[in-house]
C-alpha cells in the first residue's frame, strides 16, 4: 500500500486533480454529501441533547461503499472537500464512516484548496491540516436549526393554508423582506415638487445649465406650479453674476476583488445573471475547464468567500501584468491592500484568476458565454485593483440672481487609471449625475440667460428588490451567507412565495399571506436582527467560543412555547370565509372569500348547494371586481357532445366537459404535435411538476417516457427534416431550437422581420 487517496466533492474537480498529482493518488469524488438527516422525520432527539440521525443519502450508498473500500487500500487517506463549513461537514461524515475517530482507519488528513492549479493543489496537500471540528459542529448547529424551524413550522402551513408550502429560518425572513418593500410601496404617498433650470451663456463656450440650489441662503424648495413661476418670473428680470468656482481634482479608487455576495450583485446588474446561476458558472470555473492540450484547469479562486484578501503572490503577479500590458505609469507605488470587513470569515482570498495572464480573450474558444462573461468580469476586476485611481476634473460654478443661487456641476475624466480595463456601471437604483463641460469662467463675470426651465417632478417611493439589491439588503442585514443566498432566492420563487416581473421582486398573494402568519405567530423566527444574532453566533461556535448544544437549548425553549400556541392560534385559512356585498348570479345568495390551491377566490355562501366560484380583483380603492373567467374551448366531448374547455388543475392545464357536474369527462390537453420518440403514436400534451414547472410529455405515458422543458412546436427544422423545433425561453429571450441537430433561430415573426430589416 504505496498510494494515497484524496477525496473531493465533485467528480469534474477529481479530474483537473488528478492530473497535478500523478500515479501515487488516487482521486475519488464524493458528489456532495454522503450523510444527511433523514428526509421524512425530524431526524434530531431533542430530549438526548439534540442529537441528530444521519442516514446515507438516498443513492449514495455505492459511492460510500467505494470510498471505505479505497480507504482500506491505501497508507494515507486526504480528504478535501470544499474549504468552508459544508465542506468540512463532508470530510466530518467521511472520516465517521472510514473509522477515524475510532482509530481504525489509515493516516487522515484535511486539505484545503483555494486554487485548483498545480501550484494550489501540491501546496495544499504538502501542507495538510487537521478537521476542524468547530467549523463541523458550526454546520451541524445550522442544520439542526434549519431542520427545527422548516419540519415544524411547515406542517402547521399544511394544516392551516395549503400542503407543500415550507417555512425556514432564514428564507422566511428573506420572503419578508420583499413583501415589506411591497407594504411600504403601497403606503407611500407621492408628493409634488418643482425644479428650475437655466441655460446661461458666457462670454466663452460652451453654454450650460445650471439649477436653482439656494433661495436667500436655504435650500431650494418648490411645493407646485406658482411657486415656480414666481421664480421664474423674478430671475427673468433679474442679472446674472457668477459668485464662486471651485475647481479640484478628485480620485475614484478601484474596488477590491470580489466576495461571493458583491460577484452576485455585480452579475445580476452588469450581467443579468441570476444568483443560482452565478454561483453556477463560477463553481464550473473554480473546478476546471479544458483548455485543449493543457488539460483541465481551475481558472479562479474558491468562490464561497467574505474575505478581500489577496496572497503576496498574486498581487506580484497581478503588478508585473499590468505593468507588461499597460506600462509602469499605471501602478501605484506600492501594492494596494484591502481590509476585510469586521465579522467576515477571512478563511480565503477574494474571487480572482488563478493565472491573471491568463487574459479572457485568449480563453474564450474554450468557454461557454455564460462562462467567458463570469470570468471576464472576475479578471478584470482583479487587474482593476491594483492599477492607479482615475483622475476627474471637477468643477462648480454658483451663480447670483437676486435671492437666488443657481449651481452648475462639471466633472471631465483627466486620467482613466483602472476604468481603462473595469469601467464604472450605475447602479439601477442610483439616481444619474447630472454633471456636464463647463466655461472657463471667474468670479464676477456676467452671464447671459438663454432659457429658463421649471419642471414637475413626484417623489418616488422605494423601488422593488432587483437580484443584485436583495443580495445586498441579506448581506447588509447580516441574514444568511454569502454562500446561501442564491438558494434563499431560489427557494422563495419556487415556494411561489415571490415572482420576478421585469426583473424586480414582487411577493405573490401566498407569500404576502404566509408571512403575515409567521410575523404574527412567531414574530421572533421573522426578525431579521434575531436571524443576523444567530449568523453571529454560528461564528463562534465555528471559533470556538460557543458550544452548539447551548446554542440550540437557547433557541428551542421559547421557540417550542411559541409552537404550542401557534397550533392551536393560527388562523386556518382553509376554513376562513369573509362576507362580501357580492350576489350570486346563481342562486342569488351572497358570496364570500375563500381561500384555495391557487389563492384567494369569491364562492357562493349556499356551498355545498351551491358550487358557483370565480376569481376577483381589487380596485385601487381597496374595493371587489369580480373577473369573468375566459373559456377557451377545444372541440366537443366525446360522451355528451357538450363543449371541451379548457381548465386548470393541480398537474397543469386539461380540457373538461362544460357539462360539469353533469358530465364529468376529461382529457388531456394536447399541443396537436406528435410524439417525436421512434414507433410512438401518442401525442405531447402539457403537464405540470410536484413543483409546479410546466413541461411536455407524452399521453401515452408511462408507455412512453418522452418528455421535454421546452415547448414543441408543429414546425419542421430547417437544417435537418428530422426533428421539430422546440420554444425555449430563459431570461427573458425565447430562441427556437432543433433537439437533434442544434439549430438555433428566433421565433418566426422575428425571424421574419430580421430577413426584411
Amino acid at each position: 500500500m504505496t498510494k494515497s487517496l484524496l477525496i473531493v466533492e465533485s467528480p469534474a474537480k477529481a479530474k483537473t486533480i488528478k492530473r497535478y498529482l500523478g500515479d501515487d493518488f488516487e482521486v475519488i469524488a464524493s458528489v456532495g454529501h454522503i450523510k444527511d438527516l433523514p428526509k421524512n422525520e425530524l431526524g434530531v432527539d431533542i430530549a438526548d441533547g439534540f442529537k441528530p440521525n444521519y442516514v446515507t443519502i438516498q443513492g449514495k450508498g455505492k459511492i460510500l461503499a467505494n470510498i471505505k473500500k479505497m480507504a482500506k487500500l491505501v497508507d494515507t487517506v486526504y480528504l478535501a472537500p470544499d474549504p468552508d463549513r459544508e465542506g468540512e461537514a463532508i470530510a466530518w461524515h467521511i472520516a465517521e464512516e472510514i473509522g477515524v475517530f475510532k482509530g481504525k482507519a489509515p493516516k487522515t488528513y484535511r486539505v484545503l484548496i483555494n486554487e485548483i492549479t498545480k501550484k494550489g493543489v501540491t501546496e495544499a496537500v504538502a501542507n495538510p491540516t487537521e478537521i476542524n471540528r468547530g467549523r463541523f459542529e458550526s454546520q451541524q448547529a445550522r442544520r439542526i436549526l434549519d431542520r427545527l424551524v422548516g419540519y415544524q413550522i411547515s406542517p402547521l402551513l399544511w394544516d392551516k393554508v395549503r400542503r407543500g408550502l415550507s417555512a425556514g429560518r432564514v428564507q422566511s425572513v428573506a420572503c419578508r423582506l420583499v413583501v415589506d418593500r411591497e407594504r411600504e410601496i403601497q403606503r407611500f404617498e407621492t408628493m409634488e415638487y418643482w425644479t428650475v433650470k437655466a441655460k446661461l451663456a458666457a462670454a466663452v463656450e460652451p453654454k450650460f445649465w445650471a439649477t436653482l440650489h439656494f433661495i436667500d441662503g436655504k435650500k431650494a424648495e418648490i411645493a407646485n406650479e406658482g411657486e415656480a413661476t414666481a421664480i421664474v418670473t423674478s430671475s427673468k428680470e433679474g442679472s446674472w453674476a457668477v459668485d464662486e468656482v471651485v475647481k479640484r481634482e478628485r480620485k475614484r479608487e478601484p474596488a477590491a476583488p470580489f466576495t461571493t455576495s458583491k460577484l452576485q450583485q455585480e452579475a445580476a446588474r452588469r450581467l443579468r445573471f441570476s444568483a443560482k446561476l452565478t454561483m453556477s458558472v463560477a463553481q464550473r470555473l473554480y473546478e476546471g475547464i479544458e483548455l485543449g492540450a493543457e488539460g483541465a484547469v481551475g481558472l479562479i479562486s474558491y468562490m464561497r468567500t467574505d474575505s478581500v484578501r489577496v496572497s503576496d503572490d498574486a498581487i506580484a503577479a497581478c503588478r508585473e501584468y499590468v505593468e507588461k500590458q499597460y506600462g509602469a505609469d499605471a501602478l501605484p507605488k506600492t501594492p494596494r491592500v484591502f481590509k476585510t470587513k469586521k465579522g467576515a470569515q477571512d478563511a480565503h482570498e477574494a474571487i480572482r484568476p488563478t493565472n491573471v495572464a491568463l487574459a479572457p480573450d485568449d480563453l474564450k474558444a474554450h468557454l461557454s458565454a455564460e462562462q467567458y462573461k463570469l470570468y471576464k468580469l472576475i479578471w478584470q476586476r482583479f487587474v482593476a485593483s491594483q492599477m492607479r485611481p482615475a483622475l476627474f476634473d471637477q468643477t462648480r460654478i454658483d451663480i447670483t440672481n437676486g435671492h437666488f443661487t443657481y449651481r452648475a456641476l462639471g466633472s471631465i475624466l483627466k486620467y482613466q487609471g483602472y476604468q481603462s480595463v473595469y469601467a464604472e456601471v450605475q447602479g439601477e437604483d442610483e439616481e444619474a449625475k447630472e454633471e456636464e463641460t463647463l466655461p472657463d469662467v471667474k468670479k464676477g463675470d456676467v452671464l447671459k440667460l438663454q432659457k429658463l426651465l421649471p419642471e414637475q417632478h413626484f417623489t418616488q417611493p422605494p423601488p422593488r428588490f432587483t437580484e443584485a439589491t436583495l443580495v445586498k439588503e441579506l448581506e447588509e442585514r447580516g441574514i444568511g451567507r454569502p454562500s446561501t443566498y442564491a438558494a434563499i432566492i431560489s427557494v422563495i420563487q419556487e415556494k411561489g412565495y415571490a415572482e420576478k416581473l421585469k426583473n424586480r421582486f414582487h411577493p405573490t398573494e401566498l407569500g404576502s399571506i404566509v408571512t403575515d402568519l409567521l410575523v404574527e405567530n412567531f414574530p421572533r423566527i421573522l426578525d431579521a436582527e434575531f436571524t443576523a444574532r444567530m449568523e453571529t453566533d454560528l461564528d463562534q461556535i465555528e471559533e470556538g467560543t460557543l458550544k452548539w448544544v447551548d446554542l440550540l437549548q437557547r433557541f428551542h425553549k421559547p421557540f417550542s412555547e411559541t409552537l404550542e400556541k401557534a397550533r392551536t392560534g393560527m388562523r386556518n385559512l382553509k376554513r376562513e370565509e369573509t362576507p362580501t356585498d357580492l350576489d350570486c348570479k346563481r342562486c342569488g345568495a351572497k358570496m364570500v372569500i375563500k381561500w384555495g390551491r391557487n389563492g384567494s377566490f369569491l364562492a357562493c355562501s349556499a356551498y355545498p348547494e351551491c358550487k358557483q366560484s370565480q376569481e376577483y380583483r381589487r380596485d385601487d380603492d381597496g374595493n371587489i371586481i369580480p373577473v369573468d373567467e375566459v373559456v377557451e374551448t377545444r372541440g366537443t366531448c366525446p360522451k355528451c357532445s357538450q363543449p371541451l374547455v379548457v381548465k386548470t388543475g393541480r398537474f397543469g392545464r386539461f380540457l373538461a366537459c362544460s357539462g360539469y357536474p353533469d358530465c364529468k369527462h376529461t382529457e388531456p390537453l394536447t399541443l396537436g404535435v406528435k410524439c417525436p420518440k421512434e414507433d410512438c403514436e401518442g401525442e405531447l400534451v402539457e403537464k405540470r411538476s410536484k413543483r409546479g414547472k410546466t413541461f411536455y410529455g407524452c399521453n401515452k405515458y408511462p408507455g412512453c417516457d418522452y418528455a421535454t422543458w421546452n415547448r414543441p412546436l408543429d414546425v419542421k427544422c430547417p437544417t435537418c427534416q428530422v426533428a421539430n423545433l422546440e420554444e425555449s425561453s430563459k431570461r427573458s429571450a425565447t430562441r427556437w431550437l432543433c433537439p437533434n441537430c442544434g439549430h438555433d433561430q428566433p421565433p418566426a415573426d422575428e425571424a421574419e422581420a430580421l430577413v426584411h430589416a
